[in-house]
C-alpha cells in the first residue's frame, strides 16, 4: 500500500502540473484576446468614423433640405404677393377703362386696331365685332376699309374689336381685354425683374 505521503506528492504534482497548463492556457488565452482586440480596435475605430461621417452627411442633407425649403417657401410668398398686387394694378386699370369717356383718343385707338387686325389677317374682307358702346365708332371707320363689315351681334369686352375674316378661315381678337391679357405676362415678368423675384 501507497504512503500517504506519496500520495499526496503524486497528487501535488498533478495538480501543479495542471495548475502550470491551466494558467498556461490562460496565459496564452489572454495573449490571443489581447492581439484580437488590438487587430480589431483600428476595425472599430475606422467604423466609428463612418458612422460620424454618415451621420453628418445626413445631418448636412437634412440642413440643406430644410434651407431649400424655406427658400422655396419665401420664394413662393413673394410671387403670390407679387401675383396680388399685379391682379390689384390690372383690376384698377380695367375700372379706369370701363369707365372713360370716349373722345378723339379712343376712335384713334379703335381705327389702329382695325389698321393692326386687317395687317394681321391680310385682307379687309372681314366681319368685325365690337361692343355695343363702341359701335357708332367702329362703323364710322369701317367705310376706309374694302370689304370689310360691321356684325349686328355685339359682344361683351371693355372695348376694341374682334375681326374675323369672311371664309371664317381666321379670326383675331383685339379687344381691350384681349390685349390685357396679352400684355399681362410681360408686365408681370418686367414688375418680377424689377424686384428681383422669380428669377
Amino acid at each position: 500500500m501507497v504512503s500517504n505521503f506519496a500520495l499526496e506528492e503524486t497528487i501535488d504534482k498533478i495538480l501543479h502540473n495542471n495548475e502550470k497548463s491551466v494558467l498556461s492556457n490562460i496565459q496564452s488565452g489572454f495573449i490571443e484576446s489581447q492581439k484580437t482586440l488590438d487587430n480589431a480596435i483600428p476595425k472599430l475605430e475606422q467604423e466609428f468614423d463612418k458612422i460620424i461621417s454618415d451621420g453628418k452627411k445626413e445631418a448636412d442633407k437634412i440642413e440643406k433640405q430644410i434651407i431649400g425649403s424655406s427658400d422655396l417657401e419665401a420664394r413662393n410668398k413673394q410671387l403670390l404677393a407679387l401675383e396680388i398686387a399685379i391682379d390689384k394694378v390690372f383690376t384698377k386699370a380695367i375700372d379706369q377703362i370701363s369707365n372713360m369717356t370716349k373722345s378723339d383718343d379712343y376712335s384713334n385707338l379703335i381705327k389702329s386696331l382695325l389698321e393692326e387686325s386687317t395687317q394681321i389677317l391680310g385682307t379687309t374682307n372681314v366681319i368685325v365685332n365690337t361692343n355695343s358702346k363702341d359701335k357708332t365708332i367702329v362703323q364710322n371707320l369701317l367705310s376706309k376699309y374694302p370689304g370689310a363689315e360691321l356684325s349686328s351681334d355685339t359682344i361683351d369686352c371693355l372695348g376694341g374689336i374682334t375681326v374675323k375674316s369672311k371664309d371664317s378661315t381666321m379670326k383675331f381678337d383685339n379687344t381691350l381685354d384681349a390685349r390685357i391679357q396679352r400684355m399681362k405676362p410681360l408686365i408681370r415678368k418686367e414688375i418680377a425683374s424689377q424686384f428681383g423675384v422669380g428669377n
